[in-house]
C-alpha cells in the first residue's frame, strides 16, 4: 500500500463547489487525493476536527523592499509573516528595494534571496518606469509575474511615475508579451495639486491629507488606464481600488470586454477615515481610508462580486518614518503594515455578513490564480499544490506585537480582534505554521513564474 507523506483528516474542506467534510492526501507536495475517509498508511496526520481547510492565499501585491532596504522588511520576516496568515504565495512589488525590479539583472537578484530566504512560494512583479521600456521583454521571458506603474508620484527616486507617453510605450509592449500591467491609479497632476495648495496654507491634518487624494483622482487615473487599454490591447489589474465611483468605471470597462480585473485591500473594509483620525500615521495609506459611508460602499460591492480579488499591500517601513509624533501628517511614509492578515479580515467579513466561504477562497486564491497563470494553486483538488491555510473559528485572534510576525511591529492592526484564528500554514506539503509557530524547513518556497496570459486585442 502506498504511503503519503501527510493526511488532513476530518476538516471542513473549502472547494469551489462549498464546503465538504472530507480527508486530503498529500505525497511529494501534491493533493493525490481528495476522499471521505482515507485510510493509506502515512507519516503524518494533521487532525483538523472542527476547522477548516481553505486553499492557501495567494497575495498578490506585498512591499518586501530587499534588497537594499531589508531593515524595513525582507523576505525572512516577511515570509514568515505570510505563513502565520495562511498566505503561501505571495507577489513582491518591484518599487523598494535598491535596485529597484526594472532590469532582469535585478529580478535575478531579488529571486536568489528569495529562494535563500522566503518560506513559502512567491513571485516578482516587474517596472515599468521612464526609460525602462527596452527592458520589458527580458523582464517577461526571465519570468516576471507582471508589471507595475504609478500613476501618482512615488516618492521613491529608485521608481518614478509613469509619464503618459512611457504608459503607451509600455503597454503597448506588455500587450505583445502576453504580461498583465498593475496600476497605482491616482492621478499625479490632482493630487500633488492638491498637496501644494495644502502645504502653502500650513493644513497638514488627516482631514488635509484626505482630501489631497480625493476620489475624483482615482477616477480619472482609472479612467485614463482604460482607455489607454482599449487603445493598446494591454491587460490591466487595478490595485488597492477605494472608491465606488472607480468601480462603476472599470465595470463599464468588463462589460466592454477589457482585459481587466480589479483587487481592493482588507484595510479599506475594515477601516475607514476615522482611524486616520485617531491613530495618526500608523493609518495613512494611498489611496487614503475613505469615509465610513464609502467603506460601507466597498463592502457591499464585495459581497456583490465586483471585486475580483483581496491583497494585502503590505507596505512597511521602519518606526521612525511612521513617527506618530511627526507634526507634519504628509511626511509621514504612506503604507499599511498588515500582510499577516488579509485571510483573517476575508473570514471575519463572511461571519459578519453570511458570505459562503468558498467566496472567500475566490477571493484569496482561486481567482489570483486564474489571472495569473498559477494552474497548480488556487484551489484544493487532485494534482494541485498541497497548499493550506487551516482556520479555527472556535478562537479568536488579538493582534499583539508577540504574535505579528513582522519586522516592525506598528500596525493598524494591533488590538483587532479576530474571530477566527490561523491554527496551520501548509506550503506543497510542509507545515510552515502550526499554533503561533514558524517551523524551521530543510527547503524554503519555490520562485514561482507565469504562465502567458491570453491578450484580448481592442
Amino acid at each position: 500500500m502506498e504511503q503519503l507523506d501527510l493526511i488532513i483528516k476530518n476538516g471542513s474542506v473549502v472547494l469551489p463547489s462549498g464546503l465538504e467534510k472530507m480527508d486530503i492526501g498529500i505525497k511529494d507536495g501534491k493533493i493525490t487525493e481528495i476522499e471521505k475517509a482515507i485510510t493509506k498508511r502515512t507519516l503524518n496526520i494533521w487532525d483538523a476536527t472542527n476547522q477548516y481547510i481553505f486553499p492557501g492565499m495567494i497575495d498578490v501585491h506585498v512591499h518586501f523592499s530587499e534588497p537594499g532596504r531589508e531593515h524595513w522588511e525582507g523576505f525572512h520576516t516577511g515570509s514568515q509573516m505570510m505563513a502565520a496568515g495562511g498566505c503561501t504565495t505571495y507577489f513582491d512589488m518591484p518599487l523598494n528595494g535598491i535596485p529597484s525590479t526594472v532590469t532582469k539583472e535585478a529580478l535575478y537578484e531579488k529571486a536568489k534571496l528569495g529562494k535563500e530566504k522566503s518560506y513559502v512560494d512567491f513571485g516578482l512583479w516587474g517596472g515599468l518606469v521612464p526609460g525602462n521600456e527596452s527592458d520589458l521583454e527580458e523582464l517577461a521571458h526571465s519570468g516576471a509575474i507582471g508589471f507595475k506603474a504609478f500613476l501618482s508620484t512615488t516618492g521613491n527616486k529608485e521608481f518614478e511615475a509613469v509619464d503618459d507617453r512611457t504608459l503607451l510605450n509600455g503597454m503597448k509592449k506588455i500587450a505583445e508579451l502576453g504580461k498583465i500591467l498593475a496600476l497605482h491609479s491616482e492621478s499625479a497632476a490632482i493630487t500633488n495639486w492638491l498637496k501644494e495648495q495644502k502645504e502653502q496654507e500650513g493644513k497638514i491634518s488627516a482631514d488635509d491629507y484626505l482630501e489631497t487624494r480625493p476620489i475624483i483622482a482615482e477616477v480619472e487615473a482609472v479612467e485614463r488606464a482604460i482607455q489607454y487599454s482599449e487603445l493598446t490591447g494591454c491587460p490591466l489589474h487595478f490595485v488597492h481600488i477605494s472608491s465606488a465611483k472607480a468601480i462603476e468605471k472599470i465595470e463599464e470597462a468588463k462589460a466592454k470586454g477589457l482585459n481587466i480585473t480589479v483587487e481592493t485591500c482588507a484595510h479599506y473594509l475594515l477601516y475607514n477615515h476615522e482611524h486616520l483620525r485617531e491613530l495618526g500615521t500608523v493609518a495613512k495609506c494611498a489611496p487614503p481610508l475613505r469615509e465610513k459611508e464609502e467603506q460601507e460602499k466597498l463592502i457591499t460591492l464585495l459581497i456583490d462580486g465586483k471585486f475580483d480579488m483581496l491583497s494585502s499591500d503590505h507596505s512597511p517601513c521602519p518606526y521612525d518614518l511612521k513617527d506618530p509624533n511627526v507634526y507634519n501628517l504628509f511626511e509621514a511614509w504612506g503604507g499599511i503594515s498588515g500582510g499577516q492578515f488579509t485571510l483573517l479580515s476575508a473570514i471575519e467579513l463572511a461571519t459578519r455578513y453570511h458570505i459562503p466561504f468558498e467566496q472567500v477562497a475566490m477571493w484569496t486564491a482561486q481567482a489570483p490564480a486564474e489571472r495569473f497563470g498559477l494552474s497548480n494553486k488556487g484551489q484544493i483538488k487532485v494534482g494541485g499544490d498541497a497548499d493550506f491555510a487551516i482556520v479555527s473559528l472556535e478562537d479568536s485572534f488579538i493582534v499583539t506585537k508577540e504574535n505579528f510576525f513582522a519586522k516592525h511591529k506598528e500596525s493598524l492592526y494591533m488590538g483587532h480582534a479576530f474571530p477566527c484564528k490561523i491554527v496551520g500554514t501548509i506550503n506543497r506539503g510542509n507545515i510552515i505554521y502550526e499554533n503561533g509557530n514558524i517551523l524551521e524547513q530543510e527547503s524554503y518556497g519555490e520562485w514561482i513564474k507565469p504562465i502567458k496570459v491570453e491578450v484580448k486585442t481592442p
